[in-house]
């Protein structure tokens, strides 16, 4: 049966102070003045548009992503959280994290930004080399890095994230190893680690850079995460590591299958309708300029999930984590009998990719390692 799941808000800000050469997000160099107060009530039409798709739902996590939102000041992202306060039910126990870079906030503003509600942080890191930072287009130093996370510390934040990318170019296993071993010094309780890939429509695409060979990068892969665990941060997915109680609950909706709001300039959201039986992706306008001057009309694109794509929905989040998946969270949140992925389940535990025992089911080790293999076998030809 089709329940409703939790409701997540994501809030996309679209402006950098300059792209990076291996972005593909929604994000666009800043060249004038930030709409800052026009964007954020554009935010606020945006959201009242979706208050119907609530359904009585608190809001449990608020992730507030770009782009770049630290360029947003304290006082501006105050506002909008007062403002979204009066329109939407906070969970008592409500996650809100703001992504921010070092090189783009001043580091009082970190008092402000607690001071307004916001209780994680999410530092976009890196690496802390200053010759890796060039080549990734960073407009921080790694000294800058550092000072960052002592500051975020300082202003109160007990809830820290730091992004790191590991197979950088040219990057050695020692060089990788070095950055995760400055990351644990300075204690965050989770760190996202994840390896550079180049996306089309990128720099880096189109020039691609030279980086480490395979064996290198499986190398750097294995030994980081055994230090991940001498640390004592557990591996809960894919990319994430995190100290105990400080699994992101924003981005364990969505590996959970849960929904969505999202709000700003190419935000997308993920909406279900259990009276229905349905569930929709909502896509708003994806250039800033668009997006600032449409008022009334924020949707681009709206797509219903077909009852044959939802197991490959499902599991293309729900694959990504480490732990037991508890086969009544897929037929809660599809509305599909386990029997209609029976079949693939049986085949997949035959091939040693995953384990299932009528309850719940877990990607193996082998799995992890083919983890695309795995996911392809839930696609509908």
């Amino acid at each position: 049966m089709l329940t409703l799941p939790p409701l997540s808000l994501y809030i996309h800000f679209p402006w950098c102070m300059r792209k990076c050469p291996y972005c593909d997000f929604n994000s666009h160099t800043l060249i004038t003045g930030l709409p800052e107060i026009n964007y954020v009530n554009m935010l606020l039409l945006d959201l009242e548009q979706d208050l119907n798709n609530l359904y009585d739902r608190p809001i449990t996590s608020i992730f507030m992503g770009g782009g770049t939102p630290s360029l947003f000041s304290p006082a501006t992202l105050k506002y909008l959280l007062v403002e979204l306060a009066h329109r939407l039910e906070f969970s008592d126990s409500i996650e809100i994290t703001l992504e921010a870079n070092p090189g783009t906030v001043e580091y009082q503003r970190f008092y402000g930004y607690r001071e307004a509600g916001i209780n994680r942080l999410s530092l976009g890191i890196q690496s802390f080399s200053t010759e890796k930072l060039k080549i990734l287009g960073r407009i921080h130093d790694g000294n800058e890095a550092i000072k960052a996370v002592l500051a975020a510390k300082t202003a109160g934040f007990t809830n820290i994230n730091l992004d790191l990318m590991h197979g950088l170019p040219n990057q050695t296993v020692i060089e990788g190893l070095e950055d995760l071993q400055i990351a644990f010094s300075l204690e965050p309780t989770h760190i996202s680690w994840y390896q550079l890939t180049i996306e089309p429509n990128t720099r880096f695409y189109q020039r691609p850079p030279q980086l480490p060979l395979e064996e290198t990068m499986g190398e750097l892969q294995d030994r980081g995460e055994e230090i991940f665990k001498q640390k004592a941060y557990k591996h809960y997915e894919i990319s994430a590591f995190s100290k105990e109680r400080y699994n992101c609950l924003h981005n364990l909706n969505y590996w959970q299958f849960g929904d969505y709001i999202g709000i700003g300039a190419g935000a997308h959201s993920k909406i279900t309708d259990n009276k229905k039986r349905t569930i929709r992706r909502v896509w708003k306008q994806k250039n800033p300029k668009a997006y600032l001057a449409q008022k009334n009309h924020f949707l681009a694109e709206e797509k219903f999930i077909l009852a044959e794509e939802l197991p490959f929905e499902f599991m293309i989040n729900a694959l990504r984590l480490y732990q037991k998946i508890p086969t009544e969270l897929f037929q809660q949140r599809t509305g599909l009998s386990l029997s209609t992925i029976q079949p693939i389940l049986h085949k997949a535990q035959q091939q040693g990719l995953l384990t299932c025992d009528g309850f719940a089911m877990e990607t193996t080790e082998f799995g992890k390692r083919f983890y695309n293999d795995l996911l392809a076998m839930f696609m509908n030809d």
